[in-house]
């Protein structure tokens, strides 16, 4: 998997993740994105557009960041879940816990909001 960082508005990263997250790349990610959050990263969307393909370690991984971020007073989102993105979130019953949106421009206006 690839990612591929844009910053907006300043204070909100966005991650484009390309291909899938599993665990033969799960350590990267978490290296790379617990290295954003040492930094002072409190506001996240992942970008799911050109993810395909997500295995429950890469579903513990977002969990887990998404735990690392609440615990630093931060928030991730999700946006242009599809698919069996989408699918694996709902089995796992974690469609819910994330807040998922259609995509970047919704996400970005969420964070606006609060």
């Amino acid at each position: 998997m690839e990612l591929i960082a844009h910053e907006i508005d300043v204070d909100v990263m966005i991650l484009s993740a390309d291909g899938g997250l599993n665990s033969a790349n799960a350590d990267q990610f978490v290296s790379d994105i617990g290295e954003l959050i040492d930094g002072g990263l409190r506001r996240l969307i992942i970008d799911c557009s050109r993810l395909d393909y997500i295995s429950s370690m890469g579903i513990g991984v977002l969990l887990g960041l998404s735990r690392r971020m609440k615990a630093r007073g931060g928030e991730v989102k999700l946006s242009s879940v599809r698919g069996l993105i989408v699918q694996a979130l709902h089995i796992a019953r974690l469609d819910s816990f994330f807040q998922v949106y259609r995509d970047v421009d919704q996400a970005r206006l969420a964070f606006r909001s609060e």
